[in-house]
């Protein structure tokens, strides 16, 4: 069994993440690990409330370079206290978004410096990199139909959603090795027999 065993998903709007990090759970679950669940934004009380700033339609705009550094301020607080402690611990770490969804987002469809992101994140993720980058690829027009609730990221125009993809897209080329690509637009079913055959070639 592979220890240290970190894998984020990403992708644009409507994927289908969270369903399908939950069944991914249950598998690593059900093959012995002992598997921790987070995500960016969000991941522990300080990231909740960084959340709420970043993502609440019925607050003030947050400015874009504002929003990239409390990106970064949440990344770093993840990794010091939720994802690097588990990982050393010797489980299992899954994360809905990470590094990546940065340079997609405020890099791609903000149109802030990538370099400059890449730099960030280096800064924040402290040298915690997964191992294996699921995304799930959708067409924005498809994926944000499947969206109810929409925060204010997913409020964006659809040419900022398409900047987003084109993001993901070309860093699944630049780093083949760790980003995996799978279709989101199968069944629930299909999609997840994906995800175990890739999660399974990184930890046999």
């Amino acid at each position: 069994m592979t220890q240290n065993l970190f894998i984020t998903f990403e992708g644009p709007e409507g994927g289908g993440k969270t369903t399908q990090v939950v069944l991914l759970k249950r598998h690593l679950t059900a093959l012995g690990y002992d598997v921790l669940v987070t995500r960016q934004p969000g991941g522990d009380p300080v990231g909740i409330e960084l959340r709420k700033i970043m993502l609440d339609i019925g607050r003030d705009k947050v400015s874009e370079r504002a929003e990239l550094l409390m990106m970064m301020a949440d990344r770093s607080q993840s990794v010091d206290t939720v994802i690097r402690p588990h990982l050393a611990a010797g489980g299992a770490v899954i994360c809905d978004r990470y590094v990546d969804s940065s340079v997609a987002y405020q890099g791609y469809g903000r149109g802030i410096d990538i370099e400059w992101i890449h730099t960030l994140n280096k800064f924040a993720s402290d040298g915690v990199i997964p191992v294996l980058t699921i995304l799930l690829d959708i067409d924005p027009t498809v994926g944000l139909m499947r969206q109810q609730d929409k925060n204010r990221m997913e409020m964006e125009g659809q040419a900022f959603h398409d900047r987003v993809r084109l993001g993901y897209l070309s860093l699944a080329e630049q780093f083949p090795e760790r980003i995996k690509i799978v279709n989101a637009v199968q069944s629930i079913a299909l999609v997840h027999e994906e995800i175990k055959a890739l999660v399974a070639a990184k930890i046999c």
